[in-house]
This record gives structure tokens, C-alpha cells and sequence, in this order.
């Protein structure tokens, strides 16, 4: 298979017993006989296309160019591809053999005569294409066309886009361009379950269009840009967008279920949602059956590969896996609607009734989805701010009463330790981490530290004595040693 900007395939052989001026005759006679369109003829040969049809409506632009012993055969993809699955190679081999068939039986004067009816029509060696060098600017050009929208390759230009600004717009902000910190691709739109479930639900489309560096970005946009020129032509840009957004809906969300404390984002799990709308299409008659095979090879590496490579840490596979069985799910449901292309209006029901219904589960999910990480983030809000009542009495004026400095000791430093002691006690009955319980363990420490001081406190202002004086130093601390232990983690 080959790969690049402009797929191309290149073969030099020898005129052996032939003169150019026959060479150029069997030429022309095996491209009519390949189905060739010939677009120019000269002395130092011609040029053609050849057009397969099939689902994709592969087209190549083949040169022939003669140059002294040696014949410069050349078969280029056209268009905005970046693959060729071998073909180009094939179209190559399909001249070549019957040049071999032809060059040991053709008659001699036959080709001499028809060479002779060609020669005035040739163009002078002064103003022959196949005279002047290939152009290396062309090559620069069609590397940045495959980021401008076109006919059949429209929404997969603009995903990439998007997703290259927004990166560029990270860089500029100060995000780190190999290793973002976390909190920057959170601010920035990251899937996290604690605060994507507490209703920011934009978040499980914004995590597919940023990237944790550059390095990611890359991949994904290759991998995008592959399997973009590949199945959007055929899909269209309607089917095409859609399906990366539900795709990329459903892997955030299995990402949700799969991971409690995990940042997630980049568009891979979207782009294996369209590789499983690829491997779905490959197993139906849509697809040529001559072309079948290659594309499963191809396809079948890149998951497979993917996938394994997904079990290292610091990857997300769930939304991988998220991805890649919504795509082949759509891609059967949208089976019916590709048979008939040109019912418009099964292609409309089709995408509408997927949206509602992926849209709607995707909602019923999230909310029976349990996040006990943002609940327990919620009420240590609500413990943050107990405890800050709780250390008023220490805020207090230096004229006030003693009245009412026991009344803030014992009414309200007391009473909210206590209520912040059955808060972590309630929380330590959620489904948290070990990490989260032990510090929930620390947290409550703490707090019997905090209840004893201010009980020892009490009595010696009530009673006017320095009998405690040692004690409470020892409780604070204690409590200092609990508060470093907590910072520390």
C-alpha cells in the first residue's frame, strides 16, 4: 500500500529491441485498449488518465516518457487522496504486461505507418511538457491542499483545522506544547468525570478537539486525514459529521463510565468511531470486492495496533473502545441509506433518528451515571467552609467580651467541627478512592485535634487558669503535623 501527500508509483525499463518510434505506437495502442483517456501524445511520449469507478472513483494520471534506451513509466493518484492501496502499482503492471505480449508479434510496417500519421501532430521539442522537469512547488502545494475543503472532502479539512487552531490558540494562551499540565486542558474543555457529570456536559465534545501536545495532535490528525480521504467521499459531508460527533459522544461517555479520576481528551476516540463505520462498510457488498481485502489489512493494523498500544498508561482505550463499536453500529444503521443513494430522504431520517436517540441515551447515562468524586468535591466545599466559621473565634476583636468569646468557642468553633466530623463520615460511605478514604481519615484527625484544643481552650478562659497551657500547645501542634501530612499529599 502506498502512502503519501500524492501516492505515486515509478518504473524504469528498457526499450530493448524496440525504437522509440514503435515504442511510443504500442503505447498508444495498450492505453486504447485499457480503457486510457490520452490527454497528449509527443515525440517523447504521452500522457493519460485511467479511471477505475468503484467506491471510491479512484483516478490516476499516468506519464510515459521516453529518454534515450530507458522508458520512465509513472501512474500518480489524483485528486486529494493519500493512499493508493496498491493500485497505482497494479496500473503499472496491467502496461507492462501487455507491452510484453505485443512487442514479440506486432508488425513492423503497421507501426511504422501509424507512427508516421502521428508525427505531425507532434509539438516541437522547444514547447514539450514531457521535455521540462517536474515541478517540486507542486508537491509544497498539494501537501497544504489537503487542509482546504473540497467537493468530496469537505468536513474532514475543516475537523483538521479546527483542531490545529485550537491547539495554536493553547501554545499562544502559555499551555506547554509536549506536555500540557492538567489543569490547563481542563480549563480548556478536558473530559474529567467529577466536573463533566456536575453539568458542564459541553465537555464531552470539547475534549475532541484539544490535544495533550503536540505529538498527540499529529497523530490524530493523521490518522483523521487517512481515514477522512477514504470514507467521506463516500459517506458525504452530512453522514461524515455527524457520525464523528455521536462517535465522539459515546467514546467521551465511556471514558465517564471507565474512569473516575482520568483527564481526557484528543479526537481519537471520534476517529475510531470512523474506522468502525469503515470495518462495518467492509463487510457488506458496498465495497468493490477486489478492493476488500486490502482496505481489511490496512484498517484491521491500524485497530488492532491502536488498541494494543492503548493498554500503556496514560491512555485513554476506553474511548478508544467507546469509538470504535459506535462506529460499526452506525455504519450498519447507515447501510440502508448508502444502498440507495439517491433516497434523500432515508438519509435524513437516518441521521436524525441516530442523533435523537444517542443524543437522548447519551443523557439518561450521565445522569444515572454515579460521580461520588464530584459529590465529595461539592461537599468539601461546604467542609471548607464550616471549618472557616469554625477558626472565627480566633479572628476575634481584642475588646470583645469574654462572654462572647466562650459562646463563639462552644456554639460555633465546637458545633461545626462536629458537623464537619459527620460530614467525612457520611462521605467516607461514597465509592472513592483508597487515597480519597485515607485522607478522609487524616481530615477527621484533624478535626478531633481541632475539639479537643478548643474544649481545653474553653475551660481556661472560663476558669482563668494556664493549667492546659502545655496541653493545647501539644494539640496545635499536632494539628500542625496533620496539616503538613495533608499538603504533602
Amino acid at each position: 500500500m502506498a502512502f503519501g501527500f500524492t501516492p505515486n508509483y515509478v518504473e524504469h525499463i528498457h526499450l530493448d529491441n524496440l525504437t522509440p518510434q514503435q515504442f511510443l505506437v504500442l503505447a498508444i495502442d495498450i492505453s486504447k485498449e485499457l480503457s486510457w483517456e490520452i490527454h497528449y501524445i509527443s515525440e517523447k511520449g504521452l500522457i493519460a488518465t485511467n479511471n477505475n469507478g468503484g467506491m471510491f472513483k479512484w483516478k490516476a494520471k499516468i506519464t510515459i516518457r521516453i529518454e534515450d534506451e530507458i522508458i520512465n513509466l509513472k501512474s500518480e493518484s489524483l485528486g486529494s487522496e493519500m493512499i493508493d492501496l496498491g493500485k497505482n502499482r497494479k496500473t503499472i503492471a496491467q502496461f507492462t504486461n501487455k507491452l510484453y505480449d505485443l512487442k514479440y508479434s506486432f508488425n513492423a510496417e503497421e507501426v511504422e505507418k501509424k507512427y508516421e500519421e502521428l508525427k505531425p501532430n507532434f509539438p516541437s521539442e522547444e514547447n514539450d511538457i514531457l521535455n521540462q522537469p517536474s515541478n517540486a512547488k507542486g508537491s509544497i502545494n498539494n501537501f497544504f491542499s489537503i487542509l482546504i475543503p473540497k467537493e468530496n472532502f469537505f468536513i474532514t479539512p475543516i475537523l483538521v483545522d479546527v483542531n490545529i487552531a485550537i491547539f495554536i490558540l493553547m501554545i499562544i494562551s502559555g499551555v506547554g506544547f509536549l506536555l500540557p499540565q492538567t489543569d490547563d486542558l481542563i480549563k480548556w474543555g478536558a473530559n474529567f468525570r467529577p466536573i463533566t457529570l456536575e453539568g458542564q456536559w459541553w465537555r464531552l465534545i470539547t475534549n475532541c478537539f484539544i490535544h495533550i501536545g503536540f505529538i498527540h495532535l499529529a497523530f490524530n490528525m493523521y490518522a483523521l486525514l487517512y481515514i477522512g480521504l477514504l470514507l467521506e467521499p463516500y459517506l458525504g459531508k452530512l453522514r461524515f459529521a455527524v457520525a464523528y460527533l455521536l462517535t465522539g459522544i459515546i467514546a467521551s461517555l465511556t471514558s465517564l463510565y471507565w474512569h473516575d479520576l482520568t483527564i481526557s481528551a484528543g479526537a481519537s476516540g471520534a476517529i475510531f468511531g470512523m474506522y468502525g463505520i469503515f470495518l462495518a462498510m467492509l463487510t457488506t457488498s458496498l465495497i468493490d470486492k477486489s478492493s476488500r481485502k486490502a482496505l481489511l489489512t490496512s484498517i484491521g493494523i491500524f485497530v488492532c495496533y491502536n488498541l494494543f498500544n492503548g493498554m500503556n498508561a496514560g491512555i485513554d482505550n476506553a474511548a478508544h473502545l467507546g469509538g470504535l463499536i459506535s462506529g460499526i453500529i452506525i455504519g450498519y444503521c447507515f447501510y440502508p441509506s448508502l444502498k440507495k443513494p439517491d433516497a434523500s430522504n432515508l438519509k435524513y431520517s437516518t441521521v436524525a433518528l441516530l442523533s435523537i436517540f444517542i443524543i437522548t441515551a447519551s443523557c439518561i447515562v450521565c445522569s444515572k451515571m454515579p460521580n461520588d468524586i464530584g459529590k465529595y468535591d461539592q461537599e468539601m466545599k461546604k467542609f471548607a467552609s464550616m471549618e472557616s466559621k469554625a477558626l472565627e473565634c480566633y479572628k476575634m476583636p481584642q475588646y470583645t467580651s469574654t462572654q462572647q468569646i466562650l459562646s463563639e468557642i462552644k456554639d460555633s468553633g465546637l458545633y461545626y467541627w462536629n458537623e464537619n466530623i459527620k460530614l467525612l463520615n457520611e462521605l467516607d460511605k461514597l465509592n472513592l478512592p483508597q487515597k480519597i478514604h485515607t485522607q478522609n481519615d487524616k481530615l477527621i484527625e484533624y478535626c478531633n485535634l481541632r475539639i479537643n484544643s478548643y474544649r481545653l481552650l474553653y475551660i481556661s478562659i472560663k476558669d482563668n487558669t494556664d493549667l492546659f497551657k502545655d496541653s493545647i500547645k501539644y494539640y496545635n501542634n499536632q494539628i500542625g503535623t496533620v496539616l503538613r501530612s495533608l499538603k504533602e499529599k
